[in-house]
């Protein structure tokens, strides 16, 4: 086995430029680069890492082109442009919360569960729902944005992101009535209490209602703690700016904060925030121009909502939050600059009684896809588990075309799913290098 000299090796970098020898950029490590052929993407951008990691011809998840045999690509593994950033396939990592931050910040397992994703190529990775404020975690093991320390470790994921070509968004939010629980697998709703580090006295909510009999009692939200929450947001927004995030996603579902400002179900306030749809759906439509008016122009912004609180012919017999809101919603959160809806449901109530069967939150997506055209794309999540089906839903094969497949708990089962999903449709793709020389004689990947 060879054995280099790692202190040879600026000099020889150096005698290779006396002789004229071309230089591909700097991977980050002082004094090294590496010499050859350059390849077909732009390289600067993506090696600002303070350590060694070697160049990508192509990120991994992006289909060859042309394709050996010729044929059309899958519009599943076609480029996504919105505003100033392309996608190199639609396929989308869903947030994930892995409930293991301390005091909000990330750690070691995030960057593997990230990264091991990551590295394979989804078109675009976003980060699990992250808080605006302590309180408003949903265990005390949730990701935080509310501290210029927890800047950090978010932007170690994203510079490793960009070293390999891919694209990174956040999902922000606020747990509202939901918060101070445990993690979900030591219980489901268990408060979190003061001794395991809950805040069970400080959960605040649009009104006094609690999620279930198991959960914290909230304390209506003021309008002094509305105009805090807001602050809050957009101080947010700005740290996750500073830590490279290429997309901001609001969370406005799941029965989160805004998701129970929505609902009739669980807000039942008198004044501005409350009563109407118009003014229920006040806070996200502030939250989504405050938003806006921060991020740069070139920066896509999504926001996830809840087509429907799933209480229609259940024991519930009081108002909920319906496709048909979510439908008048979406040309309103058009209009004020959101690119991409991304249409999730339930959440807010535990009476709710969803029907999980394949694609079934697809129908909501049509729905809403329908009512904004080109205004806005929209994408569907839940129970996809095959690439024709993911492929399907993106041509329209049952109904309006939607544009981009997040996808969660099958990439926390197969972190390669787009690799695999790409076989299943007959797509050649790149995959990381690391990964690509040990399947040299595989047809399905791309060689160079």
């Amino acid at each position: 086995m060879a054995v280099v000299n790692l202190d040879e090796v600026k000099p020889q970098k150096e005698k290779r430029e006396q002789n004229g020898q071309k230089a591909i950029p700097s991977t980050g490590a002082p004094g090294v680069r590496l010499s050859g052929h350059c390849p077909p993407r732009e390289l600067t951008e993506t090696l600002q890492v303070s350590y060694f990691t070697p160049i990508q011809n192509y990120p991994s998840g992006s289909a060859a082109n042309p394709q050996p045999d010729g044929k059309p690509l899958p519009k599943l593994f076609t480029p996504l442009q919105i505003r100033g950033l392309t996608l190199h396939n639609r396929i989308m990592l869903s947030p994930l919360c892995q409930y293991s931050a301390e005091n909000g910040h990330h750690t070691l397992w995030h960057f593997q569960h990230l990264g091991g994703i990551v590295s394979r190529g989804p078109g675009l990775a976003m980060v699990e729902s992250t808080a605006v404020l302590p309180e408003g975690r949903v265990t005390p093991q949730c990701s935080g944005i509310w501290l210029d320390s927890q800047i950090e470790p978010l932007k170690r994921m994203t510079d490793f992101a960009h070293s390999q070509g891919q694209k990174m968004g956040i999902q922000i939010g606020h747990g509202g009535r939901k918060a101070s629980t445990v993690a979900p697998w030591l219980s489901k709703g268990a408060v979190a209490t003061e001794e395991v580090g809950g805040w069970p006295s400080d959960v605040k909510a649009p009104s006094a209602i609690p999620y279930d009999k198991e959960y914290a009692v909230p304390r209506a939200m003021t309008t002094q703690d509305i105009e805090d929450f807001k602050a809050a947001y957009g101080a947010a927004v700005k740290r996750a700016l500073k830590a490279g995030f290429d997309v901001i996603e609001i969370h406005s579902g799941h029965g989160r904060l805004l998701h129970q400002f929505l609902s009739p179900a669980s807000n039942v306030r008198t004044d501005k925030y409350g009563g109407s749809f118009e003014n229920r759906t006040r806070l996200t439509l502030e939250v989504v121009e405050l938003t806006r008016a921060i991020i740069p122009d070139s920066m896509p912004l999504f926001i996830r909502i809840s087509a429907t609180d799933w209480l229609e012919n259940t024991p519930y017999e009081g108002p909920s939050w319906t496709v048909e809101d979510s439908v008048r919603l979406a040309p309103l959160l058009a209009d004020r600059g959101v690119d991409l809806i991304d249409v999730s449901s339930g959440g807010l109530h535990p009476a709710q009684k969803i029907d999980q069967v394949p694609n079934y939150q697809a129908p909501f997506a049509m729905r809403i896809k329908k009512a904004v055209g080109d205004r806005a794309l929209v994408s569907t999540v839940g129970r996809i588990v095959k690439g024709k089906q993911a492929n399907d839903l993106l041509e329209g094969k049952d109904g309006e075309p939607l544009d981009l497949t997040a996808v969660g708990r099958m990439f926390q089962k197969e972190p390669g799913l787009v690799w695999t999903w790409a076989e299943e449709l007959g797509v050649q793709i790149h995959v990381a290098n690391q990964i690509r020389w040990g399947f040299s004689r595989d047809k399905t990947i791309a060689q160079k």
